[in-house]
């Protein structure tokens, strides 16, 4: 029986790399699943790559006949902005495993939807001044940066992954990506060891 790998950690940690890495070094046999969101595209993204792209009306209409598994809602300083996982044909737990990036949210939802034995975490963390600059830099390559809105997603981690809540979600291994190639060894190793 597979499982589903969801990555997790404050805005800027590598999430996006490493999420990139384990699906390019084939130590752990995973496949990506491939959220939604209704946010506008960045910069070098890839409809269906990053993210599956869609609008208000294509969520309601998923929605509708009950293809949502999860989804987290953001108000941002540009609108309401939507990330959402979708259930289809596409995940089937009986023959393989999978990873995704999420939230604590989507953790616990994903929990709800599949169980808590089918999930395994990977919360991921990095030094705020690093995430801070990291995030600043990727800002300025986009066409129409939008630095109101990093700042505001940056200063809502400290609450959504707050100590609090990593402790009611019962987080407890994190890896420390301060070197992405010693963080992405240890995630590996610890997926080695916790997926059938």
């Amino acid at each position: 029986m597979g499982k589903i790998v969801c990555l997790m950690g404050r805005s800027s940690s590598g999430k996006d790399t490493i999420y990139k890495k384990l699906l390019e070094q084939n130590k752990v046999a995973l496949l990506p699943i491939v959220p939604y969101t209704t946010r506008p595209i960045r910069a070098g993204e890839e409809d269906g790559v990053e993210y599956h792209f869609t609008d208000e009306a294509g969520f309601q209409q998923l929605l509708g006949v009950g293809s949502i598994v999860e989804e987290r809602v953001y108000h941002t300083c540009l609108g309401m902005w939507r990330y959402f996982t979708v259930a289809d044909d596409g995940i089937d737990l009986t023959n393989n495993s999978y990873v995704m990036i999420g939230t604590l949210e989507a953790y616990a939802q994903m929990c709800q939807f599949y169980g808590a034995d089918k999930v395994l975490p990977v919360m991921i963390e990095l030094d705020d001044g690093v995430r801070l600059q990291r995030a600043l830099d990727r800002e300025k390559t986009q066409d129409h940066p939008k630095y109101e809105e990093m700042c505001r997603r940056f200063l809502a981690d400290a609450e959504d992954f707050s100590e609090e809540r990593l402790e009611q979600a019962e987080i407890s291994r994190r890896f420390y990506n301060g070197d992405l190639d010693n963080c992405l060894e240890e995630i590996t190793s610890y997926l080695q060891e916790n997926l059938n």
